[in-house]
């Protein structure tokens, strides 16, 4: 269910990138699943198979897909326990530059919380 929106400001890579995390805690891809090699997905997705291997190894160092030589890309098991603290303060300083961006549109953290929440929502489909 890999999708890109070629008309988005988003680079193509890390939309793969949220793409496939995506798919994965939507059980679209499991634990063990082999991905398909950078020029199947370039194909498929019609994409320059440097954009597909830039995500696929960004993917790798965070540790969300290993590629073992020979045979293949693969969804690696989430350990949901432990946390990599660099990541999460990328995170966090993307977050608060939506707030401060929202803010000066004039939206409030009642409106940020909703989207939050429907995020969160969507995420899980309910």
């Amino acid at each position: 269910m890999i999708s890109i929106n070629k008309t988005s400001s988003k680079p193509y890579y890390e939309q793969l990138m949220l793409s496939i995390k995506e798919d994965i805690l939507n059980g679209h891809l499991q634990a063990g699943e082999q991905l398909p090699s950078v020029r199947e997905m370039a194909k498929q997705l019609m994409m320059n198979p440097n954009t597909i291997s830039k995500a696929y190894k960004l993917l790798e160092s965070q540790e969300v897909i290993v590629t073992v030589k020979g045979k293949g890309t693969y969804v690696k098991k989430i350990n949901r326990e432990l946390r990599d603290d660099y990541q999460i303060q990328k995170i966090k300083k993307k977050f608060n530059d939506l707030v401060i961006e929202a803010n000066y549109l004039n939206v409030g953290k009642d409106e940020i919380s909703q989207w939050l929440d429907e995020s969160y929502l969507q995420l899980k489909g309910e």
